[in-house]
């Protein structure tokens, strides 16, 4: 079963990214939209957990480009319409309020 991980918070105001990250599975997927797209700022500490980790990120390309954050090679910008995509391909949604 895979789970489609929903983060919105910047990683800077509490430890949600980092609860996420110790649960996710190999078979789940996390897609960053509104401030935790934050968590791609390079030289911060959520980049680099996010980089050593082996998983599937997804980021919302309107919010990266709205805060002038570039996606990096290993994680996929996409779109609303491929958000909706991930979510039919996934066996659950969890956003992490």
């Amino acid at each position: 079963m895979s789970t489609l991980h929903v983060l919105s918070h910047s990683p800077f105001g509490d430890d949600r990214l980092t609860s996420c990250l110790r649960l996710i599975g190999s078979a789940d997927a996390l897609l960053l939209s509104g401030d935790a797209v934050y968590a791609l700022q390079p030289g911060t500490a959520p980049f680099t957990a996010l980089e050593q980790r082996q998983i599937k990120l997804f980021v919302l390309a309107e919010d990266a480009q709205a805060r002038a954050i570039e996606v990096p090679d290993w994680a996929d910008a996409i779109d609303y319409p491929a958000f909706v995509e991930l979510s039919i391909h996934h066996d659950k949604v969890n956003s992490w309020l």
